[in-house]
């Protein structure tokens, strides 16, 4: 019986993970592969806001986490072993479930996905996840030193969700040397991989890594060479037929441009702010400040607690600034870096135009990685002074920042 629709990319061990879990309990998923752009829509942000796979869709209930839709297939047995038999063992499956997601998954991302150039490659950031990893990896290799399974005498959702957190690691990141460092983690993962239900979900989680990933640097393109050959002069006629051939049609406008005007110039805001002291710019800001046409946004990144040196958190808000293109006709921003190295954050604000967050800005890569939270006009006056000290950079503990504008 299928519990419900489940949206993702192609090969995702989160969906794995779901698909073991049911799976124990003679249960199924269907699943469909889908588009990014598919999950954006208003249709979808309304039911998933997050706008990521996978995403659970079902009569009962709908669920954006992968954690959350493998715990609902694990729970439709009454009887059920994977959640633990006593309340130790029910408190050790979630522990690990939660080891999984923050020190597994996190980690092995950011080590792997900046080699496959699905990141940005900074190598401070890669270096460090792959640190994370390993120590995560250290405390696993530790407590499975005399276990088959981390809870009990048979498999559990603690341990399917360590299996798909770490079953891309074996694959491109673990070569034979490094597996050898954590003999234990490795009995283990080949133990559960060889499982019917692994092995059915989990098709290539057997073989295991050769050669790492390595980082290569996408190539550039060749700029096309000025001097071109001179084409031969056309007849009239020829010139005549191609006028005939239909033009592209045009760009179609960004909704954005289709609300009704504004008396607030997002361009004259940007030179205010860029050509005078902050005092006199956020003056002029609340004399013109359209609440109708624009919205304001506060900005935190949800990772602040990951973040490590000052300088790597502000080049972070550089690569999602860069990210940001299509929306410099639509927003205006400041995002700062405050305190100080392995103890610091990221926040800020942000003027966008209309009242939602646009395409334009939360089809940026890193938009994921930030919490929007709409300042409503009514909030305004308390958070007058802390959206001045945001943009003149007056925070407590202000280390670095950048404005998008």
């Amino acid at each position: 019986m299928s519990l419900g629709n489940i949206k993702t990319y192609p090969n995702n061990s989160r969906v794995a993970k779901a698909q073991i879990a049911a799976a124990y309990n003679g249960l199924t998923f269907d699943v469909e592969n889908c588009e990014i752009a598919a999950i954006k829509t208003p249709e979808y942000l309304a039911k998933f806001p997050m706008g990521k796979v996978p995403l659970f869709e079902s009569e009962k209930v709908n669920l954006f986490e992968s954690s959350a839709i493998a715990y609902y297939a694990a729970v439709q047995k009454e009887d059920t072993t994977l959640l633990g038999a006593t309340a130790v063992e029910k408190a050790l499956v979630m522990q690990y479930i939660f080891f999984a997601e923050n020190e597994l998954v996190a980690n092995i991302s950011n080590w792997m996905l900046p080699l496959m150039n699905i990141y940005p490659y900074m190598k401070p950031n890669v270096d460090a996840a792959t640190e994370k990893t390993k120590r995560a990896l250290d405390v696993l290799n530790k407590v499975l030193l005399d276990k088959t399974y981390l809870v009990g005498e048979s498999v559990t959702l603690a341990d399917i969700a360590v299996v798909t957190a770490i079953s891309n690691a074996f694959k491109l990141l673990l070569d034979k040397p490094l597996r050898d460092q954590y003999k234990n983690v490795t009995r283990y993962f080949t133990t559960l991989i060889g499982k019917e239900h692994f092995k059915t979900y989990l098709p290539e989680a057997d073989k295991l890594c050769e050669t790492p990933l390595k980082y290569v640097a996408p190539k550039k393109e060749k700029k096309e060479t000025k001097k071109q050959e001179a084409a031969p002069k056309k007849e009239k006629k020829q010139e005549a037929a191609q006028d005939d051939i239909p033009k592209p049609a045009p760009k179609p406008k960004s909704k954005l441009d289709l609300l009704p005007p504004s008396k607030f110039i997002m361009d004259e805001w940007k030179r205010m702010y860029s050509n005078n002291d902050s005092d006199v710019a956020m003056k002029w800001f609340w004399e013109n400040h359209d609440a109708e046409g624009y919205s304001l946004w506060k900005v935190d990144y949800k990772y602040n607690d990951e973040l490590t040196l000052v300088f790597m958190s502000n080049n972070l808000i550089g690569g999602f600034f860069a990210r940001l293109e299509m929306a410099r006709k639509y927003a205006f921003g400041s995002l700062v870096v405050c305190g100080e190295n392995n103890n610091n954050t990221i926040s800020g604000y942000f003027l966008i135009r209309g009242q939602e967050v646009p395409f334009e800005v939360y089809d940026a890569a890193d938009y994921g990685s930030y919490n929007f939270v709409k300042i409503e006009p009514s909030q305004y006056e308390e958070k007058k002074d802390e959206i001045y000290k945001y943009m003149a950079w007056e925070n407590e503990g202000f280390a670095d920042g950048k404005i998008f504008k």
